[in-house]
């Protein structure tokens, strides 16, 4: 897809999967890889500034004798998820106006 996403897009693509279930970083770049084409050097930023702004929190847990960071969403990342979808559907809506227009 040649259509760039924005770094608020992204925060709310990581989110809503988190929203779900919690991730260790490899695996949750291959959930967004599988659906969206977004490099892997892409997505651990988004997941620092997540961490950064307190949208998501970590915890390591022991595979194969190695630990796998896993992240999970807080209350405060639901809030901004809530947000970033309410802000999509409208940017959705916008966008769909313009390219549909004759």
């Amino acid at each position: 897809m040649a259509i760039q996403m924005s770094s608020e897009l992204l925060d709310g693509c990581v989110l809503a999967i988190l929203d779900k279930e919690d991730y260790y970083g490899y695996a949750l770049t291959q959930r967004v890889q599988g659906t969206i084409s977004v490099s892997e050097s892409t997505l651990y930023p988004v997941l620092r500034r997540l961490k950064n702004n307190q949208f998501v929190t970590t915890y390591d847990q022991p595979y194969q004798g190695r630990n796998r960071r896993y992240y999970q969403i807080t209350t405060q990342g639901r809030d901004r998820l809530a947000s970033i979808r309410q802000d999509w559907v409208m940017f959705q809506a916008n966008v769909d106006t313009l390219l549909k227009e004759r």
